[in-house]
């Protein structure tokens, strides 16, 4: 059997494993272990399972990983994000639609601490579907709301996919988050925007809220933003401006994290030891996924798929950008059957030398695949998002959640299109650290 073969056998065996449920850095290993022995023998694959452990594990490179993590969990478990919602709620919140928009815009603050999406989702869906509720929102609005600004935690730095896609392709962490900042602002405009043309369309989805809060009082309400603006300029900033390496901006992240919470008494002995267990259990989950891509990656490009494929894309005479939206519809696909951490590992060791070989900048393709892999997480059947907030509160039917989405994913579908016309909106923050 040749190589090609192997190699193709391997990722089908791959797909049905993920697709049965089966843990992702489980599947990695096994299936990078059998192919390196279909093609070459098992003291092979023994030997590379070791290499591979070994060499992931004790990479400089994925230290940041556990140190943003971590940050973003001080500030969860402290109880930071009622506060959160509170302040962008008390300029905002009088407008028609204001708690959506509010909503969307404290998921912007959050996941620039958080990193993660599910964590933003889970975290918004406590403490702003409620409150919609009360203002009597249409639960299709509401819970669309949460699912859209939940996605913001993929791409607004320190995004954690962002910083596994950079492990993966070996681009350059530091440029990765800070590309993806000015996307992930715009996108939460868009659907601050979108909310906005629904309810002119349709009033009834969301009432006037109360008047709106004298001046003075909105000052105030800031002073609970305090933390997330401090600890985002400290550990992001630091890397824009060259002070930090990305694994000593999340050091100091973290450390200041866990100063603020402590000082400002927000977080007592039980939360801490649940962040740090927390953050041990996600840390060890992600290293098992990333051992295993390893192994797995290694495994592909011995059965020479990889260069085989780019090399026959390269001979076709077709535009590049033909070739990346047909990229982008596999990678869309594959969204509505597999969580986002799976769709990297299993595409990136393929497509990324495809990418490469079409001319087209790494980084911007990073921000790109995360706006497409974070259409996966508002989509059926999978929908993870969509999931947990049926998860919060009951009393919203998944069949709603997911007709209120369809707005959003239009919206998210458009601000692809506009990166890929117009790159420089992702890659002008990135060329200026250079300079």
């Amino acid at each position: 059997m040749t190589p090609e073969m192997i190699g193709l056998i391997g990722i089908i065996l791959l797909f049905v494993l993920l697709l049965l449920r089966v843990p992702v850095g489980m599947s990695l290993l096994l299936v990078g272990f059998l192919g390196y022995i279909g093609i070459s023998n098992i003291g092979v694959a023994n030997a590379q399972l070791g290499i591979s452990g070994f060499g992931t594990a004790s990479s400089h490179s994925l230290s940041v990983m556990p140190m943003f993590i971590l940050m973003g969990l001080f500030l969860s478990f402290s109880g930071l994000a009622t506060d959160l919602f509170r302040a962008v709620d008390s300029w905002v919140g009088h407008f028609r639609g204001g708690l959506g928009m509010a909503t969307i815009g404290a998921a912007a603050i959050f996941s620039s601490i958080s990193g993660s999406s599910s964590a933003t989702t889970a975290t918004l869906a406590r403490v702003a579907i409620p409150e919609m509720n009360q203002y009597n929102y249409h639960p299709r609005l509401s819970s669309a709301t949460v699912a859209a600004g939940g996605t913001l935690g993929f791409l607004i730095p320190p995004s954690v996919i962002l910083i596994l896609y950079g492990v993966l392709t070996h681009e350059p962490i530091g440029p990765l988050l800070i590309a993806g900042l000015v996307p992930g602002i715009l996108m939460a405009l868009m659907f601050m925007l979108t909310i906005y043309i629904q309810i002119r369309r349709n009033p009834s989805l969301a009432p006037v809220n109360a008047e709106a809060m004298p001046f003075l009082d909105r000052i105030k309400a800031l002073k609970t933003v305090w933390p997330f603006i401090l600890i985002f300029l400290l550990s992001i900033g630091g890397i824009y401006l060259g002070f930090f390496t990305p694994t000593e901006a999340g050091g100091v992240g973290a450390f200041g994290a866990l100063l603020i919470s402590v000082f400002t008494k927000r977080l007592n002995w039980k939360s801490f030891i649940e962040s740090l267990e927390e953050c041990v259990r996600l840390t060890a989950m992600i290293f098992l996924i990333l051992i295993g891509a390893n192994l797995f990656a290694q495994f592909l490009a011995k059965s020479r798929i990889p260069s085989t494929i780019t090399q026959f894309v390269g001979s076709l005479d077709v535009s590049s950008y033909l070739i990346l939206l047909g990229i982008l519809l596999v990678l869309f696909i594959l969204g509505l059957f597999m969580e986002g951490i799976a769709i990297l590992v299993l595409t990136l060791p393929i497509i990324y030398p495809l990418i490469m070989e079409l001319g087209f900048n790494g980084v911007w393709f990073g921000i790109i695949m995360v706006m497409v892999i974070n259409m996966g997480l508002i989509t059926p059947p999978l929908g993870i998002s969509v999931f947990i907030i049926n998860g919060v509160d009951k009393t919203i039917p998944i069949p709603t959640i997911f007709k209120g989405v369809i707005p959003m994913l239009v919206t998210m579908i458009v601000f692809t299109f506009v990166i890929i016309i117009f790159p420089n909106v992702v890659l002008f923050l990135p060329d200026l650290m250079g300079k």
